[in-house]
């Protein structure tokens, strides 16, 4: 079933290819870009965003780019797509975790939805970097 609407959709998704630059509250400039169909649960930045950027900076600056929300998605995808394709590669990653994150994937107890959280996700204190979650 035809709509009858790509004329309207150009209209619409004309401008969409081209990065829009925007800035930080300390006025640091910025591309806000994924392209005219990203997917934001993959978080990662056009490769034409990053291109431009690089070429703005030139060679003795630097570029921080997005590579996603996750390790399982946004990360695989910014790695294993992105710069293969793309044929840019990082000189450097930043990997955020918060502690509850650590200590969930490092050996905590389990966490059930619909129940409390466990005394170690809630309190302050080294108990997985001392001796460990076994007490190994």
């Amino acid at each position: 079933m035809e709509l009858g609407v790509s004329g309207a959709m150009t209209v619409l998704m004309r401008d969409a290819i081209r990065p829009t630059l925007m800035q930080t509250l300390q006025g640091t400039p910025v591309f806000v870009h994924a392209g005219p169909f990203a997917n934001i649960a993959h978080g990662n930045s056009s490769v034409l965003a990053d291109r431009i950027a690089l070429k703005l900076v030139g060679q003795k600056g630097y570029v921080v780019t997005e590579a996603g929300f996750g390790a399982d998605i946004g990360m695989e995808k910014f790695f294993n797509i992105k710069c293969r394709a793309s044929g840019l590669t990082p000189d450097a990653a930043v990997i955020v975790a918060t502690v509850r994150a650590l200590k969930m994937h490092g050996g905590g107890p389990a966490v059930t939805a619909g129940t409390p959280l466990a005394p170690e996700y809630t309190q302050v204190g080294p108990w997985c970097t001392q001796e460990g979650p076994t007490g190994a």
